[in-house]
């Protein structure tokens, strides 16, 4: 009797599980597409318009949903606008954070002398950008050495070693620490406009360099010998990155010129250090703070974004977080006062690249597929859908009777065969759904919101869907 209970009890247990596995079976099928779902859908489907469908299969989706309600010719009326500049081109690179940050310093440095004129080097301060980078991610490599590869940390690390992209808080740190100088002493290269294969170079070389750094701290190598060995990797990185980007300028001359480019000074012996006190005055960090609108975060509460930093002992990117009507109000005081804005925006959604022109109502793809998009910024943001991807400078604001924005323009980097003339216009029901970050000098911020950016930050991943990398 106790073997038949026993038989019987083995014989119940597999009964068991093999319901359970033809439950699981039925469960998968009911998720996949059936005949019977296959067939519903296509009945659900709008009469097919034939001339529609030749449109689409055989002409640019764009040019067939452009509302052309909205073709017309664009309002260029700017009643608060700053002085212009000569307009950039970042190439095939990444840079757009860095060009967007050096345009705000020159547009400074021309409101404050009101003739004179410079343009800064990106060359030179990439240079010292990917540098630092490098070693951020090698010092984190053997900060986290203990950690198993499997770790999201350390899979974060070598998933992207480096990068061309960045934020206004490298520009601060970069060139606090290396100075600036000008267009003149440290020219573009073509690793510098076309950043892809030297990346690809370098970013393999790290990686091999990251697991000989973890492989001394597995067999307990001193702290001294690992960084003995950390700066030989980096001179190696150097190396690339000397020959091609150039060597960093050490000493060069320079004389200004004005508006119209004649020489007003006479020329002078500079360092990159002198020539940043000339240009810039004194430290950059300090005297900003950076705004984000994340509507699915807390308003009015201060995040840091981790490895949101350009050098190893620089400063993470930290934000405090507004609704949009702030925003607009600190956006409009700085523009009142002549200075412009490092800002960020999802740049390609509804953007016109003929016109230079960003509105809502550019393209209807909803009336062309008879569909909905109906996300909000918040859900948009979420779902990966939509964040901070390319940084621009802003420098105008069309005000109502109210003082209300109407819509805004701003400094691209892309040429000024571009757009207009290099810029580009935006509606302001366009600026709130797509604009996430602005750079203001803390002297157009409120004392009580100064006081907010104070507060200890709240840690973010930077595997955040709305902190990919500017470019």
């Amino acid at each position: 009797m106790v073997t038949n209970n026993r038989n019987n009890k083995d014989m119940k247990k597999t009964l068991t599980i093999a319901a359970a596995l033809i439950a699981a079976i039925t469960a998968s099928a009911q998720g996949g597409i059936s005949d019977a779902m296959l067939k519903e859908i296509q009945s659900n489907q709008p009469v097919a318009n034939a001339a529609l469908s030749n449109a689409i299969a055989n002409v640019a989706i764009d040019d067939l949903a452009k509302n052309h309600k909205n073709s017309g010719a664009i309002d260029t009326h700017f009643n608060v606008e700053t002085k212009e500049q000569n307009i950039t081109n970042q190439k095939q690179s990444g840079r757009c954070w860095m060009f967007s940050g050096l345009n705000v310093i020159t547009g400074n440095f021309a409101q404050r002398t009101d003739s004179l004129r410079v343009s800064l080097s990106q060359d030179y301060l990439f240079f010292y950008d990917q540098l630092e980078k490098a070693n951020l991610f090698l010092q984190s490599v053997i900060n986290t050495a203990k950690k198993p590869m499997e770790d999201s940390e350390v899979r974060f690390l070598f998933k992207s070693p480096i990068s061309d992209g960045g934020n206004f808080c490298g520009v601060a740190d970069l060139a606090d620490k290396y100075g600036v100088v000008p267009t003149e002493a440290a020219q573009e290269t073509f690793s510098a406009e076309n950043t892809s294969r030297m990346s690809k170079i370098i970013t393999s070389k790290l990686r091999e360099q990251g697991l000989q750094l973890r492989k001394m701290v597995a067999n307990k190598e001193s702290s001294s010998k690992i960084q003995k060995e950390k700066t030989k990797m980096l001179t190696d990185i150097y190396r690339i990155l000397a020959m091609t980007l150039g060597e960093p300028v050490k000493e060069f001359t320079y004389a200004f010129r004005d508006k119209n480019g004649k020489q007003v000074t006479e020329e002078k012996t500079y360092t990159p250090q002198s020539f940043y006190k000339e240009v810039v005055g004194g430290p950059i960090n300090g005297t900003f703070i950076m705004i984000m609108n994340d509507p699915r975060r807390d308003y009015y509460k201060t995040y840091e974004v981790l490895y949101g930093r350009h050098t190893y002992d620089g400063h993470n990117w930290t934000y405090l977080n507004l609704p949009m009507d702030e925003i607009e109000k600190l956006a409009i005081a700085s523009l009142k006062d002549s200075t412009r804005m490092y800002s960020s925006y999802d740049v390609a959604k509804q953007l016109d690249r003929k016109r230079g022109y960003c509105d809502l109502r550019n393209y209807d793809y909803a009336t062309l597929f008879s569909t909905d998009f109906n996300m909000t910024k918040a859900e948009r943001i979420s779902t990966y859908d939509s964040g901070s991807t390319h940084a621009m400078t802003l420098c105008a604001v069309d005000l109502d009777k109210d003082g209300k924005a109407k819509k805004w323009k701003v400094e691209n980097s892309w040429g000024n065969e571009w757009g207009q003339k290099g810029y580009l216009i935006m509606t302001d029901d366009w600026f709130r759904e797509y604009m996430f970050r602005l750079v203001v000098d803390k002297k157009y911020v409120p004392q009580d919101l100064l006081e907010k950016a104070k507060q200890k930050p709240i840690q973010i991943s930077p595997e955040d869907p709305l902190f990919s990398v500017e470019n």
